[in-house]
């Protein structure tokens, strides 16, 4: 049985949650890396505990927890996790969003000249008659993962307004820091307690996502000479100018996002800052094949062996910090978990797509640490740009869908 899911509420609730700035900074250090996170955070457990959970609350690190109790005596428990904060990307504070009924061709924003060709996001096509939220073009949208955050949040309040509906335990996590790859630095899993979870954090609809990129995040560091341009000869040793030759030595047609798909993995050199006495380039190892990442790193090595060698007396430095890794390798070994939510989409008569993510999820830390977590459709498009939107059909879809695949787990576990 699916009851009805509230399509006015759930869209005041996504509506209100984009408005929250809560883009993440990747050079702080604390944690959450942005005090606006905590913001939204707290209005969360706020919400929770007026719907009714009783041990709904927000941590000292801006983690929110909280728990649907069963209705089904022995059910497992299974976990649902969205996170609060948004890409560094693009500009994420004042969104203001416009929720059309999308009739067709391109879609011109308010500002800016910006505009939503139907040619870069073909998906268009098929939404036509749906209900979409944008912004005004100046903006992310936040749909990344704030279409996640309103979901579970509307699931809750139904199956808290529906006592019919059969579960187990639900365990609800949102969690901070994810687009930085610090999303699952405090959670603690006994805590969670859970035998399986889901990230709703995918695009879309019908996408089922059972493998993702492992990760490794490096930072080259280029030690220089700075001295006084009028007597530099023979003795300034330019940084910067060795870091551009660093990067003459990667490949920029082949093993790059602007090159690669599919299956294909990167070396993506993303942020670069300095100055003659010292620079420091920041660079993405991204591949499907976990063992393939020591092959990327050993291509950086050799580029800075090059480097110093142009460029006598500087030093270069890599240092390789492990982010993710492919959640199928832990995935395989749990069937059962992306097995029911297929069947759930099934059940309810709609297609469903074993699907690959091009990067990676909550869900791949909390699969390597030893809890099977597949990602879930939530309705987002064109995520990290301007021109991101979200389509509040495919949310009400996810909310159906979570409702019949607990109801399978109470099945198959109680």
């Amino acid at each position: 049985m699916i009851v009805p899911v509230n399509r006015e509420r759930l869209l005041q609730r996504f509506l209100q949650y984009v408005q929250i700035g809560t883009a993440a900074d990747p050079h702080s250090e604390t944690y959450p890396s942005s005090p606006q996170q905590k913001d939204l955070s707290r209005v969360l457990a706020e919400q929770l505990v007026e719907l009714g959970v009783a041990d709904a609350h927000m941590d000292d690190h801006g983690l929110v927890w909280g728990t649907v109790p069963a209705n089904v005596a022995g059910a497992s428990a299974i976990a649902l996790n969205s996170h609060v904060d948004t890409s560094p990307e693009a500009p994420g504070d004042d969104v203001k969003p416009q929720v059309i009924v999308y009739q067709g061709g391109d879609i011109p924003l308010p500002e800016d000249n910006q505009v939503i060709r139907v040619a870069d996001c073909p998906e268009l096509a098929d939404l036509v008659g749906k209900t979409l939220i944008t912004t005004d073009g100046t903006t992310l949208l936040g749909g990344d993962d704030k279409a996640g955050v309103a979901i579970i949040m509307e699931l809750v309040a139904t199956l808290i307004e529906n006592p019919q509906l059969p579960h187990g335990p639900v365990k609800i996590l949102f969690s901070c820091d994810e687009e930085i790859g610090h999303g699952t630095d405090k959670i603690d899993l006994a805590q969670l307690d859970a035998v399986a979870a889901y990230t709703l954090d995918g695009g879309g609809a019908g996408d089922l996502d059972v493998e993702t990129f492992s990760a490794d995040g490096v930072r080259v560091t280029f030690t220089g000479r700075n001295i006084h341009p009028s007597i530099g000869k023979g003795r300034m040793v330019n940084a910067t100018r060795a870091a551009g030759f660093f990067l003459q030595q990667l490949p920029d047609d082949s093993l790059s996002p602007e090159s690669t798909d599919g299956r294909d993995g990167f070396i993506h050199p993303y942020e670069i800052e300095g100055g003659v006495g010292r620079a420091e380039l920041r660079v993405l190892l991204r591949s499907f094949d976990t063992a393939e990442l020591t092959q990327y790193a050993d291509r950086l090595r050799q580029a800075a062996t090059a480097t110093e060698k142009q460029y006598p007396g500087l030093a270069v430095r890599v240092e390789v910090k492990p982010q993710y890794r492919n959640m199928a390798d832990g995935l395989r070994e749990n069937p059962r978990v992306a097995d029911l939510a297929e069947q759930a989409f099934r059940n309810l008569g709609r297609p469903v797509r074993r699907s690959i993510i091009r990067g990676g999820t909550d869900g791949s830390a909390l699969t390597e640490k030893g809890l099977p977590t597949p990602n879930l459709s939530s309705g987002q498009h064109a995520i990290h740009s301007l021109h991101e939107f979200a389509c509040l059909e495919e949310m009400i879809q996810a909310v159906e869908h979570l409702q019949e695949l607990l109801r399978l787990w109470s099945e198959v576990s109680a």
